[in-house]
């Protein structure tokens, strides 16, 4: 049973910076696909930011130039480094993972709120 389990949010004042971080387990856990998703109430979810097996990275316009996704050797870890954090990047966070051996998981979500 593949499990993701985020960590690392919380509260922080305008400017400052936080690092999410998703654990992956079970077996067979080798993560192809990695990317992190927001939700602000009202809204729709969206992507932040995206890794490929390759390394390759693309972001959400917005967060562009403060945001970081990378991942472990291992690819069963993936990390959002974020910066300069603003009021509108308060929400739910959560990352999401495609193995394409077993399919699509998402974790369970990781509060971050931005003060100002």
């Amino acid at each position: 049973q593949v499990q993701l389990v985020e960590s690392g949010g919380g509260l922080v004042q305008a400017g400052g910076a936080l690092t999410l971080t998703c654990a992956g387990s079970g077996s067979g856990f080798s993560a192809n696909v990695m990317r992190w998703y927001r939700q602000a109430p009202g809204n729709q979810r969206e992507m932040v930011g995206i890794i490929s097996p390759s390394g390759g990275t693309d972001y959400l316009d917005s967060v562009k130039g403060r945001f970081t996704i990378s991942t472990n050797n291992a690819k069963d870890t993936v990390y959002l480094q974020m910066n300069s954090l603003k009021s509108e990047d308060t929400g739910g966070y959560y990352c999401n993972v495609v193995i394409f051996t077993l399919g699509q998981f998402w974790g369970q979500g990781t509060q971050v709120t931005v003060s100002s």
